[in-house]
């Protein structure tokens, strides 16, 4: 944080422990006004969608529901998996911007609804509550094995989201979460059959090298309020190397894991993971820091269409 000459930001600065977890809520550094004073049900409604970390949340659900596809889940329940999996992408959405309201506003994150005031930390906090009882409900409805998979992903959002960021196993919500997403959505099939050992492997790939490039952008703003996970420890272009490999790796994986020689559009998938692969390898230069997320999220969407269009068997 930078200081200031008035009495106020002495005293801002003088409070503010950037060894600490979480930030008081008193030292905010930046005001706002009431959301209600300036917002009315539409808008507040379009807060809480961005507070979803909309783009993200899409992302997955459009994966989770390809996948189901893929595995001849069935029309009615390919929409219950997209549901449930939409609930807990915005459970997690919401209780990252509820629990970190306070460093956003320090930090001046002028791109969260909350920090607008848009929305309360009150909000986002209910909103998370009912999103949990509905990404529970909607995933156990698709049976024990699938829900309960499923529901890995929503609980170790949560678990980053709660204080796993802050550490050096701040990977490891990505990693489960993400190998567990496709093996619950394969389980969601008749007879619950197990998901191909390269597909969960491609997952959790996926999501090693989505939580590098998601931490690339933020980096400057979380040291400053005491989060230090995996990639701050290790430095931005070692994190941003082995976030690459971790996406050219669930690529090939994607492409070579599939009974039989690939056809020509694995190898498509291939060509169009090569520069989304050097994007993510740039992703510790800070020019290049806000495109790596995007193209780790739009390759996976392009890497599942084409295994879909390729026919690859996943149960």
């Amino acid at each position: 944080m930078p200081s200031g000459s008035s009495e106020s930001d002495k005293s801002a600065g003088q409070r503010h422990d950037r060894g600490q977890l979480g930030l008081d809520r008193e030292v905010v550094g930046v005001q706002v006004s009431a959301p209600g004073s300036r917002t009315g049900p539409v808008r507040t409604a379009a807060a809480l969608a961005r507070a979803t970390h909309l783009g993200p949340a899409l992302a997955v659900t459009a994966v989770a529901v390809l996948l189901a596809v893929a595995a001849d889940v069935g029309p009615g329940r390919a929409v219950l998996v997209g549901a449930a999996v939409l609930a807990g992408q915005a459970a997690i959405g919401w209780c990252n911007d509820w629990l970190d309201a306070d460093r956003d506003r320090a930090v001046g994150r002028q791109d969260k609804p909350v920090v607008q005031g848009a929305v309360t930390p009150g909000a986002l906090r209910a909103g998370t509550g009912v999103a949990v009882v509905l990404a529970v409900v909607l995933s156990l409805l698709l049976g024990v094995v699938p829900g309960v998979l499923l529901l890995v992903l929503v609980a170790s959002g949560l678990a980053y989201d709660a204080g796993l960021k802050r550490t050096a196993l701040s990977p490891l919500p990505y990693l489960t979460g993400f190998g567990a997403l496709p093996a619950g959505v394969v389980a969601a099939a008749p007879g619950a059959p197990g998901a191909p050992w390269w597909l969960v492997a491609a997952g959790a790939a996926l999501g090693g090298a989505a939580h590098v490039a998601n931490v690339a952008p933020d980096v400057d703003d979380d040291l400053a309020t005491g989060v230090r996970g995996l990639p701050h420890r290790i430095g931005a272009v070692p994190s941003a190397v082995a976030g690459a490999l971790l996406l050219g790796v669930a690529s090939l994986l994607l492409v070579l894991g599939p009974d039989g020689p690939p056809g020509a559009l694995g190898w498509a998938a291939c060509v169009l993971a090569a520069p989304a692969v050097v994007l993510a390898a740039l992703a510790g230069s800070p020019r290049a820091r806000r495109a790596a997320f995007p193209a780790v999220m739009l390759l996976t969407v392009l890497d599942v269409v084409l295994l879909l269009a390729g026919g690859a068997a996943l149960t």
